[in-house]
């Protein structure tokens, strides 16, 4: 059985633990829905000051929620609009400070004020994004952007 261990150190230290503990969560899994709802559970419950953490993955046409932590979220986003549509097209993490003043934001949570996104790409292939939102505005520094990045690719060596 799994058990998360309390983080302690660094910011980059703790995000060396977490990478440990997600490596150990997936470990000979391969269901993208399973690695993505653990994953998301394990990164709301370590990290402070989050609202939401989740997958949206892509359906060929546009993002369509997949597991989550947080309050109900928007559904389907297109791509190209608000910050996830925006990190899948631009293929760039996007870390947004106040996401009020980011063009087009979707406001799926009110509560939300900062948002980090990684966009998951297999080669060209677009598999969908990471999404972590926060009540806290300016929550997420290039710490956080390095860290949630590794995460990420972690999630994708898995699901191979």
């Amino acid at each position: 059985m799994f058990h998360a261990q309390a983080l302690s150190g660094s910011k980059a230290e703790q995000y060396a633990q977490l990478l440990e503990q997600a490596r150990a969560l997936l470990h000979g899994e391969r269901d993208r829905v399973a690695n993505a709802a653990n994953l998301s559970a394990l990164v709301y419950h370590a990290l402070p000051a989050l609202n939401w953490v989740g997958f949206y993955f892509h359906d060929g046409r546009e993002l369509v929620v997949g597991p989550f932590q947080g309050q109900p979220a928007c559904v389907r986003i297109a791509l190209g609009r608000g910050v996830c549509g925006t990190a899948a097209v631009t293929r760039q993490i996007q870390r947004v400070a106040d996401v009020h003043a980011f063009p087009g934001h979707i406001a799926c949570d009110s509560a939300s004020r900062s948002e980090l996104v990684v966009p998951l790409y297999e080669g060209d292939a677009l598999v969908g994004v990471f999404d972590l939102d926060s009540p806290e505005p300016a929550r997420f520094d290039e710490d956080d952007a390095a860290g949630l990045a590794a995460l990420a690719a972690l999630y994708l060596e898995s699901i191979r």
